[in-house]
């Protein structure tokens, strides 16, 4: 009979995770020693946060669950941004927390914390592993990990249940439901498809549902049906290919969308997570229609009607009912393009962030898997940067957190082992997560991290310029990117140019090393972009 351990080894493997990554302690060891057997990797991080969002970016990218474990205590603790990043940013993820046995949690206090309590809110589900109940436990926390919205479970895992035998189930039902989409009829979108045949102007904002339901394509043809300018989300760039004439850009709750946005005479949101948004009423007043896999609970946007359902099924449906549109979107996105561009092209001294992004862009292969911290650069990254494919463009941002890129691009490389992948950071998220880059040299993940180096919290000393605040508390300084890249054992360099720039990005893709890139960027003008594109 199969030990507890052996059990979850064995559906973490079966789910599509051949991984365990994180920082273990000394109840992991049984659990780590059962996935060495069944041929499975362990990665070990340098910070719990880092494996976690390593795990979910996994998730993200292939669907099956990422697997992270800490242990007890300050491990637990530690780990929580990155669980939090895998809610807020609906990336399937199983987190585990060594616990004591339960005599010697209830009677002791050292490294004793309540953990269940501690991930409650930023998890859909905890529980304490048994061996009595794991096999059912993992098949709940398998369907709700992945369920739409998809998330973070959470188990505790004593120290006197790892090595015990599992009890059987009666009848074992699959660890994964096979779901089979039912195909909506005609009469059944009435409604929707009145309104759009109505439309003379409609226009598309797309999010993170489209991917849950591994729909991209079909949105593109429905796009493509009704002519309609598309925006999508920050975490959906690529779910239509950005050279594709409908494609206008990124939404990001700013005033320069609201132009184009406010010649539609119907909105369409296909897949849309509130969760995406900027936390301000809706501002527009056009009749909208949502096409969700869930209904909207946050009554964010005034949908009516909202259509729920596989997007899949939905989305090939509506593709075949709908009227062919009028066609203005091609125009509506050129311009739109146009104007962000003009937007974000202010005059610098040396090499200006935007630029630094557009020469990698123009370096780097098409099917190049980038990934983007939070901050100041961020908001250039997402406008700047062109991705052709689903889940080619990762970032954090339900939960926007800065240390994302690093262990995101390693997540990355996991995924897909022979393609490009750069990582885009300021030089403040690049020290959050710098201990990775071992991580990245050792277990034979290379990346090229290119760094935005302004020696400053960007972002910060940009709010308080527009507020009129002396800048204070926001200094880095200098590094040496290629000493600090060497003691690592990576490659690194400084560059203060484009042509430096370009160089660079060429040798790392030649050699297939981990590099890290020091960009010199000149970042006076990001109070006029963050002017230009939103509203802080």
């Amino acid at each position: 009979m199969a030990t507890t351990v052996e059990v979850l080894a064995e559906a973490f493997q079966e789910a599509g995770t051949p991984f365990i990554v994180g920082h273990p302690g000394g109840e992991s060891v049984e659990l780590m020693d059962a996935a060495r057997k069944r041929g499975m990797r362990f990665i070990l991080m340098k910070q719990e946060v880092a494996g976690a969002m390593l795990a979910a970016t996994w998730g993200d990218i292939t669907g099956a669950p990422g697997v992270c474990l800490s242990t007890r205590g300050p491990g637990a603790a530690n780990m929580v941004n990155g669980i939090a990043c895998a809610m807020l940013d609906r990336s399937p993820l199983i987190a585990l927390t060594d616990q004591y046995s339960p005599g010697t949690y209830v009677s002791g206090l050292r490294q004793v914390i309540d953990q269940q309590a501690l991930y409650r809110p930023v998890t859909k589900w905890q529980s304490v592993i048994g061996a009595a109940t794991v096999r059912q436990q993992l098949r709940r926390a398998m369907r709700v990990a992945t369920a739409p919205a998809p998330g973070p479970v959470q188990f505790d895992i004593p120290q006197s249940e790892t090595t015990k035998d599992a009890k059987a189930l009666p009848v074992e039902t699959p660890l994964l439901p096979d779901l089979l989409p039912v195909q909506p009829d005609r009469d059944a979108l009435k409604r929707p498809l009145e309104m759009i045949a109505r439309a003379k102007r409609p226009i598309l904002i797309a999010g993170l549902g489209v991917f849950w339901d591994r729909a991209s394509a079909e949105f593109v043809r429905f796009a493509e049906r009704l002519g309609a300018p598309v925006l999508t989300t920050s975490k959906c760039k690529g779910m239509i290919p950005e050279d594709h004439p409908l494609r206008a850009g990124c939404i990001i709750g700013g005033i320069i969308e609201r132009d184009m946005v406010n010649q539609a005479d119907l909105i369409i949101c296909v897949g849309l997570d509130a969760v995406e948004l900027q936390p301000k009423p809706w501002p527009y007043s056009q009749p909208v229609i949502a096409i969700s896999n869930v209904q909207g609970l946050d009554a964010l946007v005034p949908a009516s009607p909202e259509v729920v359902g596989n997007l899949k099924a939905l989305l090939g449906a509506f593709s075949s009912f709908a009227p062919e549109g009028s066609g203005w979107g091609e125009k509506a996105a050129a311009l739109f393009r146009k104007q962000v561009s003009a937007a974000l092209d202010v005059p610098a001294k040396g090499l200006s962030p935007q630029r630094a992004v557009e020469v990698a862009r123009a370096i780097m292969p098409r099917d190049t898997i980038a990934t983007c911290d939070a901050g100041a650069s961020r908001l250039l990254v997402v406008q700047k940067w062109q991705s052709y494919a689903p889940r080619e463009f990762l970032t954090s941002n339900g939960l926007g957190s800065m240390g994302y890129a690093i262990p995101g691009a390693l997540g990355a490389r996991l995924a897909h082992p022979e393609r490009p992948i750069i990582a885009f950071t300021g030089d403040g998220g690049f020290m959050m997560a710098v201990a990775e880059l071992q991580t990245a040299v050792r277990e034979k993940l290379p990346a090229i991290m290119l760094v935005f180096d302004d020696e400053e919290i960007g972002l910060i000393r940009v709010k308080q310029e527009i507020k009129q605040i002396q800048r204070y508390g926001v200094g880095i300084g200098g590094l040496d990117w290629e000493k600090l890249a060497a003691g690592f054992g990576a490659d690194g360099t400084t560059v203060h140019t484009e042509n430096q720039l370009s160089d660079a990005l060429g040798a790392a893709l030649k050699s297939g090393r981990t590099t890290v890139i020091g960009a010199k960027i000149d970042p006076s003008g990001y109070v006029a972009q963050f002017n230009a594109l939103r509203e802080l």
